[in-house]
């Protein structure tokens, strides 16, 4: 598509493209000048959409500076 086309109907084809799932190159004189794909659902973020990475030992609240100096000591 030639940039101009896509400069006067910008929205539209943007809606156009989420929609289809489709990726479109916009092109200058014949020329490629960009690639407008759609996100997707990889692009959006959720909330604690990486809570199974971690692990929480203990309370988090109440640090015991003691134990932790203890464990420093032995490593």
């Amino acid at each position: 598509m030639g940039v101009s086309e896509f400069k006067s109907g910008c929205i539209q084809i943007l809606k156009d493209l989420q929609r289809t799932q489709t990726a479109l190159v916009i092109t200058h004189r014949g020329q490629p000048l960009a690639r407008i794909e759609p996100l997707g659902r990889a692009g959006r973020r959720r909330l604690g959409g990486l809570r199974h990475l971690g692990e929480i030992h203990g309370d988090l609240l109440d640090f015991d500076f003691e134990e932790w100096e203890m464990e420093r000591d032995r490593g």
